[in-house]
């Protein structure tokens, strides 16, 4: 199953813990981490929201300010090599158009596919910028979807003014718990942060503003896959949740 948008409805359910190698955090009431939810029936994107597309990465950079750019992704990439985070710097490279979308449901997201499939150790980075309609919104923000099969299986990834969310789904959706790292944030209303997700050898890296969270996922479940940008909606007021992400590239080892 690979649709262009879908609606999960984070419920109060009773907890469930990964039955794999991923570590359920300390559950801290409300936020829906340890919630799981059920699916509803897909619903197709509006013909008028286009789907954001990837471009790639010119061969020859045309000025001063995108050769920065490629030199400060490279910095990255050796570095989380340096660190451990990633296995080789040697793959591919693709630079995704801007994003801007906004949702006003409370307790649901969706998304939005790219047309990038990344391999099981994979690097994305991003500036995230979002805000909610209400100056005290539920949990709420820009997000990220890799490894979308198409049994619609996936992990997804959040980042929250006050922490970040971290869920598998394989039929119903499982937090993943943090193995290292504080996993909690700082932001106000509206906020903004340079995001970077590393993914390698079953072991997730959340980088917020240069501040690292680990988690181990699932053995049985593949992180190779395809790409989306996600966003978590934390109010019904207005406009709901707004997220616009800028900057982002994504890089799959060969």
């Amino acid at each position: 199953m690979n649709q262009t948008q879908k609606f999960l409805f984070l419920s109060i359910a009773v907890l469930f813990v990964l039955a794999c190698n991923a570590v359920v955090g300390t559950p801290s009431a409300p936020v829906p981490t340890e919630q799981p939810v059920q699916e509803e029936a897909p619903t197709p994107m509006p013909t008028q929201t286009p789907r954001p597309q990837p471009t790639d990465i010119p061969t020859e950079v045309p000025d001063l300010a995108a050769t920065e750019q490629a030199d400060e992704f490279y910095t990255l990439l050796e570095t989380f090599k340096e660190k451990g985070y990633l296995t080789t710097t040697e793959g591919e490279i693709t630079t995704l158009a801007p994003f801007e979308e906004e949702w006003a449901q409370i307790g649901w997201f969706q998304w939005w596919e790219y047309d990038v499939t990344t391999a099981a150790e994979f690097l994305f980075k991003a500036r995230f910028n979002w805000v909610s309609a209400t100056s005290s919104p539920d949990p709420s923000g820009c997000g990220v979807i890799f490894g979308l099969q198409e049994s619609g299986d996936y992990y997804s990834v959040f980042l929250d003014n006050r922490r970040i969310f971290f869920y598998m789904f394989r039929k119903t959706l499982y937090s993943v718990g943090k193995t290292s790292g504080k996993g909690t944030t700082s932001f106000d209303n509206p906020a903004e942060s340079d995001f970077v997700l590393a993914v390698s050898n079953k072991k997730a890296y959340v980088s917020v503003d240069g501040d690292v969270t680990v988690y181990t996922l699932s053995e049985d479940q593949t992180t190779a896959g395809n790409f989306a940008l996600s966003l978590l909606s934390g109010t019904n007021k207005d406009y709901g949740t707004r997220c616009t992400a800028t900057d982002m590239v994504v890089w799959s080892a060969r």
